[in-house]
Parts: C-alpha cells; structure tokens; sequence
C-alpha cells in the first residue's frame, strides 16, 4: 500500500515540474496558438486584449460574419451597463440608502417580495421608456451601443481622440463583463447565506 502510495505521489510531483516547464517554455513552441488567436476576423476589435486576445471558445464568430459580431457585441455592452447598473443598486441598498417611503422594504433579492404592486407599474414603464430611447434611432450611431442619435450631449466626446475613443469604450466593456459576473456573485452569496466584506450580511 506504502509502495503504491509513494509512486502516486512521485508521479504527480513529476506531472507538476513538467506543467510548471511547459509554462516557461520558449516563446517559438507556442506560436502556434498565438498565431490562431491573431487569425481570428476580429482579433483587433474593442475587447480582444491580452491575455485571452479574442476569447471566443464556443466558435459564435468564428464565421467572420461582421453582422453577428455587432449583434452579440450590442447584446454585451446592453448586459453589461444593467449589470453595471444592477452591482450599483445592490450595494446602495445593502448600505441602508431607500427612497423617502421604502424604509421597509430588504435589501438584495428579498425585496421582490416586499414591493407593492404601483412599484412594478412603475418599473415596466421605466424599463419600457428605457428600451424605447437607448437604441440607435437614426442611423446616426458611431458604433454599436452609441445611442446618442445626434444629441450634443456627449460631454465632448467628438473632441477626443481615437486612441482615446478606443480606450474609453474598453473600459465600458470591461466594467461591464465584471459586472456581470459581480452581480451573478453577488445573488449567489444571498442564496448561499453568510457575509461577505462591503456587504456585510446577507
């Protein structure tokens, strides 16, 4: 048993060293991967960046189709500002902050069961407005999830750059990828029970 035991363990020390060789392996061995993830149609679109470059393992977009690129980068963007959004609202209300009347209602999750009937009149109505005015109206769009259809209001955005154009919008996206897997986290932990640090108990 001694003998069997002490091979196993022999054998994933030496499976360990030879992971941990292949990690500082020289940079040639690996270019085969590298130059896949650079073929890619879109490996130079906002988002694709190191260290992943264009993440795409299901194959979505693997047919280059521009099209479908936008409507899954418009369906991304649209998931990210709500999760955005979403992460805000949860941490606001578990600090105790309710509107004048709510005092009441719980924090997270809990408090779909506390709100009366008025409060989702009013937030099918909000989120019906919202779904009507953010889209791209008029074809004026510089690019997906622009919905400023030729409002001035953009805090002189068509002053900057394109470099600063192009790192601005990989911050949005990337806020809101982290925000969507904050506020999945987020309502798994209220499922799960305990605390969790800023939040505290849930």
């Amino acid at each position: 048993f001694l003998n069997r035991k002490s091979r196993k363990m022999k054998a994933a020390i030496l499976s360990t060293i030879f992971v941990g060789a292949a990690a500082f392996a020289p940079a040639a061995q690996r270019s085969a991967s590298t130059t896949a993830l650079q073929a890619s149609p879109f490996a130079n679109e906002i988002g694709a960046q190191p260290p992943l470059g264009f993440f795409d393992p299901l194959g979505l977009c693997a047919d280059g189709n521009q099209a479908n690129f936008d409507r899954l980068r418009y369906v991304e963007l649209k998931h990210g500002r709500v999760a955005m959004l979403a992460v805000v609202g949860y941490l606001v209300t578990a600090a105790g902050v309710r509107f004048p009347g709510a005092e009441d209602i719980p924090a997270g999750l809990k408090a779909f069961d506390a709100l009366p009937p008025q409060i989702y009149l009013q937030m099918a109505f909000t989120i019906s407005m919202m779904e009507a005015i953010n889209r791209d109206a008029f074809g004026l769009a510089e690019h997906v999830g622009d919905f400023r259809n030729g409002s001035k209001l953009d805090f002189g955005w068509d002053k900057q750059t394109e470099e600063w154009k192009r790192n601005k919008r990989s911050i949005e996206l990337n806020n809101g990828r982290a925000a969507q897997m904050g506020i999945l986290g987020l309502m798994v932990h209220e499922q799960l029970g305990g605390s969790i640090p800023i939040v505290g108990e849930m």
